[in-house]
């Protein structure tokens, strides 16, 4: 272990006092946990802060702050932690393709998680957002994987994969890759335009999203928060106000933030 790493101060952020080697149910129990633990979103881009990828950094802002983050945060961690544990994994990138149609082309700004273990490779992602894994998944083209959520698969088409969830009676595409590794300098660029350009959506709308057990999702998208049980059926609620949003947050996710606390979509979302 690296002996500048808590190990434990994460396991305690995450909930998770299981084995520790690296071996499947390690890698599943921890996709889990900290899917479950730690929450994705954006708000310090909203808050005009920097994102800061080193490991000091990831560890401070999602351990020891009890925040969470987005992919380069979330998966940038967990990397960093099945490493310390002896894993074989590598950082592939991807295009995020979720609500996009295949014509269109988005940047490829996602982070995620390749780990081989006994001759198979598998797929894991805390990090993108509401359709974050909370198991690993095979590496294979064509069959129906299940989750503790929602229903995976991978499909193999004009030279790229996909990786899809099913919702409801429809697959959709979570985003496309081509097993090209991510290192420490793209993670870095994709960082910087995400958090950073004015067309990144990133800094145009709130997004915060949490696996929570039994196969339900919590979300809050801008000024909706949404409620999606393991059968797809989905409850949403309007919020009313900034302070109305820090109650959900603190309710729900466990983001606390000072009363007054406005990120820079509020304005839009509630005009004064």
């Amino acid at each position: 272990m690296g002996a500048d790493f808590d190990l434990d101060g994460y396991c305690s952020r995450i909930g998770y006092d299981g084995p520790l080697e690296p071996s499947l149910p390690a890698l599943h129990a921890l996709t889990a946990a900290h899917a479950r633990a730690i929450p994705f979103e954006n708000l310090d881009v909203l808050l005009g802060r920097r994102i800061s990828l080193d490991t000091a950094a990831l560890v401070d802002k999602l351990v020891i702050q009890r925040r969470g983050g987005y992919c380069f945060e979330q998966n940038g961690l967990f990397l960093h932690v099945l490493r310390e544990l002896g894993f074989q994994v590598a950082p592939l990138s991807a295009r995020v393709r979720q609500g996009r149609p295949r014509d269109f082309t988005p940047a490829r700004t996602h982070l995620f998680l390749r780990v081989e273990l006994n001759g198979e490779s598998w797929l894991t992602d805390v990090g993108v957002g509401a359709l974050s894994l909370t198991c690993a998944i095979r590496l294979v083209t064509d069959i129906e994987q299940g989750t503790p959520h929602e229903t995976r698969r991978i499909v193999h088409e004009d030279g790229r994969y996909f990786h899809q969830a099913r919702l409801g009676n429809e697959w959709v595409d979570v985003y496309e890759f081509t097993l090209e590794e991510m290192p420490r300098i793209d993670r870095e660029v994709g960082n910087w335009f995400t958090s950073t350009h004015p067309d990144s959506h990133f800094k145009n709308r709130l997004v915060v999203a949490r696996a929570a057990p039994n196969g339900v999702r919590l979300t809050v998208l801008n000024d909706v928060f949404s409620v999606r049980q393991r059968d797809g059926n989905t409850e949403k609620r309007p919020l009313q106000s900034p302070d109305e949003l820090l109650e959900v947050l603190a309710k729900y996710f466990d983001l606390q933030f000072p009363s007054g606390t406005r990120f820079g979509t509020a304005e839009a979302i509630w005009p004064t």
